[in-house]
């Protein structure tokens, strides 16, 4: 079954990281938009959380997550712990339940390794995150044995290392864009 092409979402509260976006979404193939606002604002089965390797959710947008869903610190917790020996690397990808019933689930794709570090201007790690993000939806299986692409049609992404990380929006909107392409390619 070949998976048709996810919705993507990109969010932004700020106008800086809106303004990038925006030049990402022109250049994407494929079913984007821009949400100016909250990613909690967009009716999507799955947010993409841009973590830490070790799944701590104190900071920046993953800090509203976590208040919007209190199990789902845990859960991150639990499924790094128990999938990649507690840190999952840069470049790798885990989802899990919110708890909630939209979105249902939070898909982990870190951008940083320790909690709060800030990023140097060259990094690559929001291209490895949402290359990581993407490459989940399109490739990865439930427990059940069902297609992540089956179960998410629509994903809400924020800046990816924008906030806490230091990333320029256009550095974060370069890299996203490139990782679609790379992993949807134009047919």
């Amino acid at each position: 079954m070949t998976p048709r092409t996810p919705e993507l979402v990109l969010c932004a509260i700020d106008s800086p990281l809106a303004e990038a976006w925006q030049q990402a979404v022109r250049e994407m193939r494929g079913r984007v938009r821009l949400h100016h606002g909250s990613v909690l604002d967009v009716s999507a089965q799955a947010v993409v959380s841009p973590a830490n390797s070790y799944g701590w959710m104190r900071g920046g947008v993953d800090a509203t997550y976590a208040q919007a869903f209190p199990e789902v610190e845990q859960n991150v917790r639990s499924a790094v712990l128990a999938y990649h020996g507690g840190e999952l690397p840069i470049g790798e990808a885990l989802m899990v339940p919110t708890g909630a019933r939209t979105p249902a689930w939070l898909i982990s794709a870190p951008t940083m390794r320790e909690p709060g570090e800030r990023l140097p201007p060259d990094t690559v790690h929001p291209y490895l995150a949402a290359r990581a993000v993407f490459q989940l939806w399109r490739d990865g299986r439930l427990e059940q044995g069902v297609h992540v692409h089956q179960a998410i049609d629509t994903i809400a992404m924020p800046g990816l290392g924008t906030g806490v990380g230091d990333v320029s929006p256009h550095t974060c909107a370069r890299q996203v864009c490139a990782a679609w392409d790379d992993v949807f390619p134009a047919r």
